[in-house]
């Protein structure tokens, strides 16, 4: 099978481990007879700087003729200016508007090898595995009106919270047919006693309870929810939440796993039926930034991005066997103690992809 995947390096840290990850997919290629067709194009900090804007019409076209979209990751210190018209993750949500992406999916599971790269106490995550579904499309990042102005001499700002029930509908429909392949229990995230768009999320995961009487429900406020995330993070399976509750939750339970270099990320647009057998568009990423600290030094983390392949494998190309072959990878290489510098090992990032390249 052929298949045409854009990749989209971007800054920091993001070239040097894109380009590991596509080493793993040429890996899997000659392995399993596919062939995937590379294009990279720019977006983020390095597509302001030569075209100036974080994200051009003919990289979006691009991107959506593509069946998956590798990102690396965006923005810096040098792209930091508030005022700026344009800024790299001004382009990131260009992107998933642009895409369609809704439900952004990020896995959290603890390897045993990596419990004591946690600031956790072991006896805490035994057992922790979590796959958290972020909103995307709604909420504080895209809600209008959004602008600054002055208002009687002083400086006024204002960012709306919106929802529309089929955009809560169809991420939290969604949630329910992942859960059937775990442990079948979903915890619905919101602010439900201030917020009125968190009272139509809980009314809404209401009903589609009623109607999916075989996956356990759970409705958790957002402050308790990253509470229970450091005290009893096993007690989780799927947990379902909005926009900017699910950006900051995840990046919380990226500490469960030792490292934010170790997590990857899937973003997911609607399939062609209702049915999750059907490929979905998607744009895949580490949910780690740039680093701008530590580029171009080698020493980066790429089980993230290498992790972002497997559930492209898995999501966008239906090609699930060859999805277990790179985690079943990742996790003999971590199992054999290997680790990069953000973990307390030695291995540079190129050395970390080889090694598990050498177990494919």
């Amino acid at each position: 099978m052929n298949y045409k995947i854009t990749t989209l390096p971007g800054d920091g840290i993001g070239p040097e481990v894109v380009y590991e990850a596509t080493k793993v997919l040429d890996i899997i290629a000659n392995k399993y007879d596919h062939t995937f067709n590379f294009q990279e194009r720019l977006m983020g900090g390095c597509s302001i700087d030569k075209y100036g804007t974080s994200l051009t019409d003919e990289t979006l076209a691009d991107c959506k003729d593509s069946d998956a979209v590798l990102l690396g990751a965006v923005g810096g210190p040098k792209w930091d200016n508030p005022e700026a018209k344009d800024r790299p993750e001004r382009g990131l949500l260009a992107l998933r508007k642009g895409l369609g992406v809704f439900a952004n999916l990020r896995p959290v599971k603890v390897h045993p090898s990596l419990i004591n790269s946690s600031p956790l106490k072991p006896e805490k995550l035994k057992d922790v595995d979590i796959l958290v579904i972020r909103e995307l499309t709604g909420g504080l990042y895209f809600g209008q009106p959004k602008m600054r102005e002055m208002r009687d001499g002083k400086q006024y700002a204002v960012d709306t919270l919106e929802y529309f029930d089929y955009e809560i509908q169809r991420i939290i429909q969604l949630a329910f047919e992942l859960a059937k392949d775990r442990k079948k229990k979903v915890t619905s995230v919101d602010k439900a006693n201030v917020l009125e768009s968190s009272r139509l999320w809980r009314q809404i995961a209401s009903n589609l309870g009623t109607a999916n009487p075989d996956i356990q429900l759970e409705h958790t406020l957002v402050d308790t929810a990253s509470m229970k995330l450091i005290t009893s993070p096993a007690s989780f399976d799927v947990i379902v939440t909005e926009n900017m509750f699910g950006d900051i939750l995840t990046d919380e339970a990226s500490v469960l796993a030792g490292s934010m270099g170790m997590l990857p990320s899937a973003s997911l647009a609607e399939s062609t039926s209702r049915s999750d057998k059907e490929a979905r568009v998607g744009l895949y990423e580490p949910i780690h930034g740039s680093a701008p600290d530590i580029a171009g030094q080698g020493i980066a983390n790429p089980i993230g991005t290498i992790l972002s392949c497997a559930l492209m494998l898995r999501y966008s190309l239906k090609l699930e066997f060859e999805a277990q072959a790179i985690e079943n990878a990742v996790d003999a290489v971590i199992s054999s103690g290997a680790k990069t510098l953000d973990l307390g090992g030695k291995l540079t990032t190129r050395q970390m992809a080889d090694e598990i390249i050498k177990n494919l």
